[in-house]
């Protein structure tokens, strides 16, 4: 397995990537990709320019996120100074430290208002802000019972909650060892680590959970919130939503589809044995004897979604995942040859591409070969906006997932009208 190189922190370093590391994705030309294209800078103070979707009539969403000194008037002088400038304030959280407070503001404010400034001026330190939206408008209590409720139906969604409930940062899921029985990483406490712009706690399986936000310090109130949704996941073990679709092929016959886990994995095994080796190289990039080594992370509730496509006796024979790549998802599909081209992998691909705006993801990418036609042609069956990369021949796509948000609130309108008439 090739080295890859990392410069996400300005510096270049080589390191040897386990299977679970790579995520089925392994070469090195997408890696680099990736880093240039995200970086962890802060996001910028922009107070201008045109709003966006969620602003309001009477101005636009903020959230915004000030250090005062902990003493009588701080606070106030603080409210006084966004009064003067008609700025709303809808909600205001604190979280103390000692000697100081973080307040964390959203609010509703004019066009054009140097929120950073007018604070500034106030006496706060170390400003943030960043554009919110309608979602925001819930009372943290209400979101966190939400995002609470969630991570008991599925597994999979708490690396999404521990996301919408700390905000913009990078979410991690690290496994105990690696496929070689080597620990991955070192031991995490019970109680969690709590290190600035990075918080630490041990996952359920043993593994470990980060959350990273270079540009914004955790304060402990947001690290005892995170602790408590992972602790509440420990408890409630494995889980997978049971329910099936039936899938009906274009020539005829049946499939049904279904959430997969790492009950799967005998199974997901056998389908890798009726590939042949082209079908293995093209899905994971790599030699195809390390094909199978993949599997338990990709089918672990832990890193995304699966879903399987299975016979009316129980053979699996297509996989499509969804994967949560820290602030990223990307989707991949592998289709036994059998199989290939009667439109299992383009349903499969659908489906999770629904699941991922229904999770609020902005887009999704697969990253295949230029000659894969398959793939290529399933993303451009998804009717949205894509984008292409290639670089040394691999070809990376991106799907654009706000039409598909679109489409649902249209619907959702459309059927709510036709309940409606006489």
């Amino acid at each position: 397995m090739s080295d890859v190189t990392n410069t996400r922190h300005g510096g270049t370093v080589h390191r040897r990537w386990s299977p679970v590391e790579l995520t089925a994705r392994s070469t090195a030309a997408f890696r680099a990709w990736r880093e240039r294209r995200h970086g962890h800078a802060p996001p910028a103070h922009d107070t201008g320019g045109a709003p966006p979707p969620s602003a309001a009539a009477g101005g636009v969403l903020w959230r915004m996120r000030t250090t005062v000194k902990d003493e009588p008037g701080a606070l106030a002088a603080l409210c006084t100074a966004l009064a003067g400038l008609r700025v709303d304030i809808l909600s205001l959280q604190t979280h103390p430290l000692g000697e100081e407070t973080v307040d964390e503001f959203l609010l509703r404010a004019p066009e054009g208002t140097d929120l950073v400034a007018a604070v500034s001026r106030a006496g706060g330190a170390d400003t943030w802000t960043e554009r919110a939206d309608a979602h925001d408008l819930v009372d943290a209590p209400t979101r966190i019972l939400g995002l609470a409720t969630r991570t008991v139906q599925d597994a999979a969604e708490l690396p999404l909650a521990l996301r919408r409930l700390l905000g913009r940062c990078t979410i991690r899921s690290w496994p105990a060892t690696s496929p070689g029985g080597r620990r991955a990483l070192e031991t995490v406490p019970e109680e969690g680590l709590l290190e600035d712009t990075v918080i630490r706690l041990r996952a359920p399986e043993g593994g470990v959970i980060t959350a990273e936000r270079p540009y914004l310090p955790f304060t402990p109130t947001e690290f005892a919130r995170a602790r408590a949704l992972v602790e509440l996941d420990a408890r409630l073990g494995p889980r997978i939503p049971r329910g099936r679709d039936v899938l009906t092929l274009p020539e005829g016959g049946a499939l049904s589809v279904r959430r997969a886990d790492t009950g799967d994995l005998a199974a997901a095994r056998a389908m890798h044995e009726r590939c042949s080796a082209e079908t293995l190289r093209m899905r994971y990039h790599g030699p195809v004897g390390d094909a199978d080594r993949y599997l338990n992370h990709l089918l672990s509730p832990r890193f995304g979604r699966t879903l399987a496509a299975q016979t009316a006796s129980g053979r699996i024979v297509g996989l499509g995942h969804l994967l949560w790549d820290g602030d990223e998802t990307e989707v991949a599909l592998v289709v036994e040859d059998a199989w290939q081209r009667r439109g299992v992998g383009t349903e499969l691909l659908t489906r999770l591409v629904a699941m991922a705006a229904e999770a609020g993801c902005s887009d999704v990418y697969a990253v295949t070969q230029a000659s894969n036609t398959g793939m290529v042609a399933a993303m451009r069956g998804l009717g949205l906006p894509l984008d292409y990369r290639i670089e040394e021949g691999t070809l990376v796509i991106t799907a654009r997932l706000d039409a598909v948000a679109d489409r649902r609130v249209t619907g959702e309108r459309e059927h709510g009208e036709r309940i409606g008439r006489p």
